[in-house]
């Protein structure tokens, strides 16, 4: 008698070549958008010499940008979820040189809370969600490191464009670097918002045959605990994210520290960033997102142990490395979790409803460390402040594994 045959193992799910594309375009969106916020770092002098402002004033203009690019991300994740990712982001490129074009020619503090605060945070808004959201739906297997590949653009570009635009502003002006940031958004950043384009799965419903697609509803989404669980780690997390960024520098600089090198602790922050995004993300899917969500924001809270006590050059470039590699592994995390809790059918939106939670911090943290500093002349309490908020957040992103939820 022949032995019946085994069955063949199932074959694993292959990626289309072109979803790497859209992880590349992915990545260099969010390069140029995430380094023209976050050269704020560089103009920050020229902003408070110009207008006499203090640097709480001038912080709130970095605040005011989160805000709204978090507060507006699920707007964006619903028009891209409706209208394709491609159209939306292609907009808010242009919303974003817009800004940079109008800053550069601003005459007073309320400009620059207009152009930079509110039109490059629109700008964002309408590309952040939609492109990070537009990769998950074309990764099976490999989504978490397909998630810190396109996500490393935003250490790419913390690391680079802040360096970049610190020379044009020696070489140049601060407002003929303004110039030369929007040209490139809107050549490079147009570029890449034009390969954006959805995955098969999620044409499946726009495709004429009315599907619905697997997964939850923006609406189902938000009576799970799941989510609730998640969105409380992320409001926690917000403020010792957003600090760093907008004042590592000046406290580098309060330390004795050259103008250069202090800058460039924001891209030594990218350095990290870009490292945490594509190891963080492909260890994850090994070792399980939810925990290693957990290990992040334990890690981003132990950082500032170093920020506390750096008085010399090489403690504040370990800090800026050991936070910019907990925080990369975090922001890489979030939306291919997402993903694996909701499923693709409003992933963008959902993903774009998780990203308000960091607005509040974004906005507060800078401004109140900005306040503090201003009263007490140090960012002692600042630092033991954010230590606090990211040890809580680690309790709560703790629950998600608890639960065994993912």
């Amino acid at each position: 008698m022949t032995d019946t045959p085994a069955p063949a193992p199932s074959p694993v799910p292959q990626e289309p070549p072109y979803a790497w594309v859209v992880v590349w375009a992915c990545f260099g969106s969010l390069a140029l958008i995430f380094g023209v916020s976050y050269s704020f770092a560089a103009f920050f002098a020229s902003f408070a010499d110009e207008f006499a402002a203090q640097r709480a004033d001038v912080a709130l203009v970095f605040g005011l940008c989160g805000l709204i690019y978090f507060v507006l991300g699920v707007g964006g994740g619903m028009l891209a979820d409706r209208f394709g990712p491609r159209a939306v982001c292609m907009t808010g490129m242009a919303c974003i040189a817009a800004g940079l074009l109008g800053t550069s020619l601003a005459q007073s503090m309320a400009t620059v809370y207009l152009c930079y605060g509110v039109g490059i945070g629109i700008g964002i808004a309408l590309v952040y969600t939609p492109s990070i959201a537009c990769v998950q739906p074309w990764f099976t297997r490999r989504r978490g490191l397909a998630a810190g590949i396109a996500s490393a653009g935003i250490g790419a570009g913390t690391l680079v464009l802040p360096l970049l635009a610190s020379g044009a502003i020696a070489w140049l002006h601060w407002r003929d670097a303004l110039r030369l940031l929007a040209l490139a958004v809107l050549v490079l950043g147009m570029g890449c918002a034009a390969l954006m384009r959805r995955a098969p799965v999620a044409l499946a419903a726009s495709g004429g045959a009315n599907l619905p697609l697997p997964g939850h509803t923006l609406r189902e989404a938000l009576h799970s605990r799941t989510f609730w669980w998640l969105y409380l780690g992320t409001v926690l997390a917000a403020p010792s994210m957003f600090v760093p960024f907008a004042h590592v520098s000046a406290a580098a600089r309060d330390a004795g520290i050259n103008t250069a090198q202090a800058v460039g602790l924001v891209g030594l922050i990218g350095i990290g960033s870009l490292v945490g995004r594509l190891v963080i993300g492909a260890l994850a899917d090994r070792l399980g997102r939810t925990l290693t969500l957990v290990l992040m924001q334990g890690a981003m809270g132990a950082a500032f142990l170093l920020w506390a006590g750096a008085a010399s050059y090489p403690l504040f470039a370990l800090f800026a490395l050991c936070f910019g590699l907990s925080y990369g592994g975090i922001v890489s995390l979030l939306p291919a979790l997402c993903m694996d809790f909701f499923g693709v059918r409003a992933v963008a939106s959902i993903i774009g409803m998780l990203y308000s939670g960091a607005a509040l911090g974004n906005l507060l943290g800078p401004v109140l460390a900005g306040l503090v500093f201003d009263h007490t002349g140090s960012y002692s309490l600042v630092i033991w402040a954010c230590l606090a908020l990211s040890a809580l957040a680690t309790a709560v992103s703790a629950r998600l594994v608890i639960g065994k939820v993912n």
